[in-house]
């Protein structure tokens, strides 16, 4: 079996089309079609079923996936060690994030490891959802959640938490909230209900409120709302430093602990580079989650102090 067949399989498999796999592949879909058939052919099995969705794997597309995946990290492995690269963090990684971490968190994050590392390069990208490793979107990923199924290592890197807050422009020009009775009547900021992709964003189920007035799939909307003197709104601690006046409502009443966790594809735990980047991501993350929450509470502590 020849590897750029196999190549070519995990294209197709992780584009679900063949036009896809051709963008990658650098290739037009008609070249990509019959390579695929030539490897149908030559082990005997249908490894696709076309539908008016795209290409699906077959049983034993299904079966043979694995292999391909591995034969993919062993040659990476291998450039990796003959290039003398080995345990270096060279070359391009994508890593795949929700919005408030991305935007908040892995900005200076990855810039000191790439400080660290001259000649890496990083690419964050930041989307509302989960993302599927499988289908190579990212090299690794960072959810609030840590999957049930796929072939995946999955390592909980850090906790972090999330208040009630609001600015003080809007908290000046409104009556005084003292405890979660007298959050009646004021403006709620959150995530669109039928959009929240996980159970972990579903904060207001925690604190009682139950109608949102403004909303957005965006953590980073939603804190230029909350920043706008909109309203009210569950927050990441974090994020308060980036915006001033911005300050914590009833933290010892309302408060939350979700986590980050690191994603990665099972096969990708052979290649040094990838789980040093990983180590490297784990504690800068925990390092600056833990600065700007600390920053976060002494703001708090000036507003309280101030009023």
């Amino acid at each position: 079996m020849d590897w750029d067949d196999l190549r070519i399989f995990l294209a197709v498999a992780r584009a679900e089309s063949l036009s896809g796999a051709g963008r990658v592949l650098k290739c037009d879909a008609a070249t990509v079609g019959r390579r695929i058939a030539r490897l149908e052919d030559g082990i005997g099995a249908k490894l696709f079923l076309k539908s008016p969705q795209g290409y699906a794997l077959t049983e034993a597309g299904s079966r043979l996936l694995p292999h391909a995946e591995r034969a993919e990290a062993a040659l990476a492995g291998a450039a990796e060690e003959l290039g003398g690269n080995a345990g270096r963090l060279t070359g391009q990684l994508r890593i795949g994030a929700p919005d408030g971490c991305a935007n908040y968190l892995l900005p200076q994050v990855c810039a000191a490891i790439c400080d660290a590392n001259p000649g890496l390069e990083i690419q964050i990208v930041a989307l509302p959802r989960v993302f599927n490793l499988s289908k190579r979107e990212a090299d690794m990923a960072i959810a609030v959640s840590p999957p049930s199924a796929g072939r995946l290592t999955v390592q909980r890197l850090t906790d972090y938490q999330l208040h009630l807050a609001a600015h003080r422009d809007y908290l000046d020009r409104s009556h005084p909230i003292a405890g979660k009775a007298d959050l009646r009547g004021h403006r709620m900021i959150g995530y669109i209900p039928d959009m929240i992709f996980d159970k972990e964003l579903d904060y207001f189920a925690e604190t009682g409120c139950e109608t949102v007035g403004l909303a957005s799939n965006s953590v980073s909307v939603q804190m230029q709302m909350v920043r706008a003197g909109a309203g009210l709104a569950i927050v990441h601690d974090f994020a308060i430093p980036f915006t001033p006046g911005v300050v914590r409502v009833l933290p010892d009443q309302i408060a939350l602990t979700r986590a980050f966790w690191l994603i990665r594809h099972a096969d990708d735990r052979r290649s040094e580079r990838l789980t040093r980047l990983a180590e490297a991501l784990g504690q800068g993350l925990r390092a600056e989650v833990a600065r700007l929450e600390a920053l976060a509470a002494t703001s708090c502590v000036n507003a309280i102090t101030a009023a």
